[in-house]
């Protein structure tokens, strides 16, 4: 790992990156378009304290938290960024009320934050909580008093109301429907029959035939139980009588699917690659694609600044916006890079922490099954 930081003077000429201090990286915001418009100098030392206070004794974490910043912050070109003509920045923190927010999740907030403010822009809380099979009581009320307490205003959103709710998916149910129904018409995607036992079968006939990682795909479907393969009269017939189906996404072939990436440059995918990922479970309810493709869409959001573990998901995201008619206003993408166990081998888990003695998580949590308290760094006393 990186030696540690410390605080130099701000130097007269450029120091390699190792040997500058967080209070030089905090200060290159100026140079970089995170200065005085929009945010102000209290606001960015109180968000210095607050790493300082966080992260001062866990050197590891400290570390690879600076040095992201570092990296995103220097490819943030305002000229890029604020190209979206006649648009109020929004950005959306979008967590899942699975468990107690990660410090992974509170830098993602942060990130979206300081951007918003720095632009003058809106920063809204959206819970995403459309797998309802992972629902964790008490962790929605966690995540809003985390953001709370480090200092995380949140402009619009759960807690907060606004224009363009509800702001929880599970009670946008009703609006979903119309978007999926519009891409089966417009023949991009497809009603799919398939039972979990004919899913599996095709999947090991496709590990027996030397296929590592079976998909439903362009190539697949084809043999499946779909609208694509059946009589119209038959699945209109399965349909009326309550037969259970999922919407997929007609995924198109042999077609390189580019988007420009903030931090990243250009991603270029080939459809070949992707499957015809679930829309609309038979639950009812839409799947992560859908749901955030249309919420941002409706919430008028400008940047999607996001864990780079979205990025694999960000070609099908691409062509929802392209199918559904709203290309000329889709967001600018900005995939973070992770926070990482201290070895770099895997993402920073609670077991790293217990491991080595450090919170992983901004205050207590308490596991509501089996009553197990987990440290924040709040009760630690950190900040």
């Amino acid at each position: 790992p990186p030696p540690p930081f410390f605080f130099p003077a701000y130097p007269a000429t450029p120091a390699p990156l190792w040997s500058r201090g967080l209070g030089d990286v905090y200060k290159r915001q100026v140079v970089v378009g995170w200065g005085d418009g929009g945010t102000s100098q209290e606001l960015r030392h109180q968000h210095l304290r607050l790493f300082v206070s966080f992260f001062g004794g866990d050197i590891f974490i400290f570390n690879h938290i600076f040095i992201a910043f570092h990296l995103i912050i220097r490819n943030f070109n305002p000229l890029i960024i604020t190209q979206m003509e006649n648009r109020r920045v929004r950005v959306r923190f979008a967590p899942s009320p699975t468990g107690p927010l990660h410090i992974g999740g509170v830098r993602t907030a942060l990130y979206n934050y300081l951007f918003a403010k720095k632009h003058g822009g809106d920063f809204l809380l959206r819970i995403e909580d459309t797998d309802q099979s992972r629902f964790v009581a008490g962790a929605e009320n966690y995540i809003v008093d985390a953001l709370s307490w480090c200092g995380i205003h949140i402009d619009e959103g759960v807690s907060a109301g606004g224009s363009k709710g509800p702001y929880k998916q599970s009670e946008r149910k009703a609006i979903y429907r119309q978007y999926a129904d519009q891409l089966i018409e417009s023949k991009l995607a497809y009603y799919a029959f398939d039972t979990p036992e004919e899913l599996t079968e095709m999947r090991e006939r496709m590990k027996s035939a030397g296929v590592a990682s079976p998909q439903y795909n362009a190539i697949t479907r084809s043999g499946m139980k779909n609208s694509l393969t059946l009589p119209t009269e038959e699945v209109r017939a399965r349909i009326n009588r309550g037969d259970k189906y999922v919407i997929r996404i007609k995924m198109p072939r042999n077609e390189d699917v580019k988007l420009e990436d903030i931090i990243r440059g250009w991603v270029s995918v080939n459809t070949n690659n992707l499957d015809d990922k679930v829309l609309f479970k038979s639950d009812g309810m839409p799947t992560y694609h859908l749901a955030n493709v249309v919420d941002d869409y409706l919430m008028g959001i400008t940047h999607v600044i996001r864990g780079e573990e979205w990025l694999p998901s960000a070609p099908l995201h691409v062509l929802l916006y392209r199918s559904l008619g709203w290309e000329s206003v889709m967001p600018k993408f900005a995939h973070l890079p992770l926070i990482l166990k201290p070895d770099g081998n895997g993402k920073l888990s609670k077991r790293d922490g217990d491991r080595l003695g450090f919170p992983v998580f901004p205050t207590n949590w308490t596991n509501p099954e089996t009553g197990e308290v987990s440290s924040g760094y709040r009760e630690g006393g950190y900040y």
